[in-house]
């Protein structure tokens, strides 16, 4: 019942997790990334704890590859998928046999895709293609990304949450966006909520890193 999307930008190092499902509010449990250590999506009959355990084995330096096959040797992994792609650009994907319904996954340098309850097994591919594809800002490809999944197929039924997690050369995420339920469709309403907040990106690190060199606020009362 999801679909997602783990890159890295080669250009710039940042990476980032996009990935919607019919069920509420997939990108709090599915989605992980740290910087310069890799991102991680963690679905299907989701165990949260994989996505963080996969994030402490690459920051100890072992590779997406490395990272996936340990977890797989773990509880129930039968019923999981795990995506993950390293600082170097390495991907690797685990896809339970348990996994539900038509399921199916793709990966390149850079990137890995995956998904289950499909509604062909060709999404994956047509994800990792885009993404391959494109250029510019990562959460540009990423959203890129999520509608060609769409236009692959998707889900076999609708999706109603999405959710998109960015980080880069701070120690949180600098975007962390998120649409938890809609009867609409959950990535057009991340992509507007995207181009809301990506010309307020860097003003948001500044503020956090120098407040004094920070822009104006824009709201009442802020001169």
């Amino acid at each position: 019942m999801t679909f997602s999307i783990v890159a890295r930008c080669k250009r710039t190092g940042m990476f980032g997790v996009a990935v919607s499902s019919s069920s509420p509010a997939v990108a709090a449990r599915c989605a992980y990334a740290q910087a310069g250590v890799g991102a991680v999506a963690s679905q299907n009959v989701t165990d949260p704890t994989l996505g963080s355990r996969a994030l402490e084995l690459m920051a100890r330096g072992a590779s997406a590859a490395e990272t996936v096959a340990i977890l797989k040797r773990t509880a129930f992994s039968e019923y999981r998928q795990v995506l993950a792609v390293d600082a170097a650009g390495g991907s690797a994907i685990h896809s339970g046999p348990k996994a539900l319904g038509i399921w199916a996954e793709a990966r390149g340098e850079d990137v890995a895709c995956g998904g289950n309850l499909l509604a062909n097994d060709k999404v994956p591919q047509a994800m990792v293609d885009a993404f391959l594809a494109s250029e510019g800002d990562l959460g540009d490809r990423l959203i890129l990304t999520m509608r060609a999944a769409l236009y692959a197929g998707g889900e076999a039924g609708p999706v109603r949450s999405a959710g998109m997690k960015l980080v880069r050369d701070v120690s949180w995420p600098v975007a962390d966006l998120r649409c938890d339920w809609t009867e609409a469709c959950p990535i057009e309403q991340l992509a507007t909520l995207w181009e809301i907040y990506k010309p307020q990106l860097d003003a948001y690190v500044t503020r956090a890193l120098n407040p004094s060199d920070a822009p104006s606020y824009g709201v009442p009362g802020d001169e």
